[in-house]
């Protein structure tokens, strides 16, 4: 054969590496524009090191006569607050789930609601609906849980969702075939299939909550970032780093703690 006649492999087609190069020129005007956008003044990062170092020498030795003060009962709170919404999340989640997945909820438009709700509480940061609770409901722990909730809802619920639609057709079948009420499918045809899910969704959004929860009181929201605003406002370094260490503690014990239930749940 000719060696002209031979196939010769190509990555990519002619038409793809022109895309491929669009992407990249799109990405490189992307930042250059955003870096002139945001007007990166160069004398605040030269001594950006320098500065770093001043704040943490500032925050050492912390101020450990403030710990049961006022930061051990600040802590608490938080974790109440991530507990508790997360609970709220998980029971609103929960029927929205089921109206999401399309296997248990034949029904289009049912479903289009409940994807909908879903991505309305994941497009707002959990600190604008603590902003927007506050002004409903004034400061404190109650703004914080409604808004840890109203955000994890659309988290949990298509997680949730997406494990139902993905239970095996099998038993639920044989559950319709031979009669079964529509309360029995649901216990005995989709709960077990999907509980595993369900309980590792729980957790990580647990996990992720107590970090969430922890920044809320900066907005009035009730938790440790009550007495982080106070002290960044006093300029208490010493105060603000012992909360910082707590805030970290507390965030790897969590971690820590839901890894070890997902592993024995799943």
């Amino acid at each position: 054969m000719n060696t002209a006649q031979q196939a010769r492999w190509v990555r990519f087609t002619p038409t793809e590496r022109i895309a491929r190069s669009m992407v990249y020129i799109v990405v490189v005007v992307a930042v250059i524009w955003s870096l002139k956008t945001v007007e990166v003044i160069p004398e605040f990062l030269y001594d950006a090191p320098e500065q770093t170092a001043d704040l943490l020498s500032r925050m050492w030795p912390f101020d450990w006569g403030y710990y049961p003060t006022v930061v051990h009962a600040a802590m608490i709170e938080t974790i109440h607050i991530a507990t508790l919404g997360t609970l709220l999340s998980l029971v609103a989640a929960l029927p929205l789930a089921f109206m999401a997945a399309r296997n248990f909820t034949p029904f289009p438009v049912l479903n289009w609601v409940a994807q909908f709700i879903f991505v309305t509480s994941r497009s707002v940061n959990s600190l604008v609906w603590a902003l927007l609770f506050v002004a409903i409901f004034g400061p404190g722990a109650l703004a914080g849980i409604l808004a840890i909730a109203f955000r994890s809802i659309g988290f949990v619920g298509r997680l949730f969702g997406e494990a139902l639609e993905e239970a095996q057709k099998g038993p639920i079948e044989a559950l319709n075939a031979i009669g079964a009420p529509g309360s029995m499918v649901l216990a005995k045809g989709y709960w077990p299939q999907a509980e595993p899910a369900f309980w590792s969704i729980a957790l990580l959004r647990w996990d992720i909550n107590i970090r969430e929860s922890a920044v809320l009181g900066l907005v009035g929201a009730g938790g440790i970032g009550l007495a982080l605003n106070a002290s960044l406002d006093n300029l208490y370094w010493d105060e603000v780093g012992l909360i910082l260490a707590v805030i970290l503690l507390v965030v790897m014990a969590t971690e820590i703690i839901s890894s070890k239930i997902r592993a024995r749940i799943i």
